[in-house]
């Protein structure tokens, strides 16, 4: 049987007009490689906490100190989770700021011979600068940054380091991000 690939999309939960992306990835993606895949195609730094939810069943690195009971996300595979259409799980990043996504499946499709997995195919709009505070903090970030005369335009410029363009999404730097693609390899070869 040929490699099969899951096409997911991962919608930022608590954001208007929304923020997606688009993800191909091979069915024996863990959780784990998924987390890495999911940083690099939103444009995160990995500098926080995270998790994955399904069902009420958590899944991450187990910690004995943090409290709530974790499934392994290093052998946990993404597609014995995701195994269908509309199947979906919760992903959770920076508990202090709380970014949830909403990653669901769109398709299940074999994998293309000379295709690099995983890869990102689409996506709208910048992923949040980290530390802006959530979903609130986000709102009033942008509210500063496109009012010239807002009270916190000048220190919020300063603190982003220069414009931000909460349109831009680019697949190509996105990409760039995820972590090293392979080729999936077929049975046959």
């Amino acid at each position: 049987m040929p490699p099969q690939i899951l096409q997911l999309k991962v919608t930022l939960r608590g954001v208007r007009p929304s923020i997606w992306r688009r993800l191909e990835i091979p069915t024996d993606t863990t959780l784990l490689d998924l987390h890495h895949i999911l940083q690099g195609a939103m444009g995160w730094t990995d500098s926080h906490l995270h998790q994955f939810e399904q069902d009420g069943v958590y899944y991450g690195a187990p910690d004995r100190e943090f409290g709530e009971p974790m499934v392994s996300e290093r052998r946990t595979r993404v597609g014995d989770l995701l195994q269908a259409p509309k199947a979906r799980l919760t992903y959770e990043y920076d508990f202090g700021d709380g970014w949830e996504h909403e990653v669901v499946v769109e398709a299940r499709v074999e994998a293309q011979p000379d295709a690099r997995y995983p890869r990102v195919t689409g996506g709208k709009r910048a992923c949040p600068p980290e530390d802006v505070g959530g979903a609130p903090g986000y709102d009033a970030f942008l509210a500063a940054m496109t009012d010239p005369i807002h009270d916190e335009h000048a220190s919020m410029l300063e603190w982003i380091g220069g414009p931000f363009d909460a349109e831009r999404f680019d697949v190509i730097s996105a990409n760039d991000r995820i972590p090293k693609r392979r080729r999936v390899a077929r049975p046959d070869a």
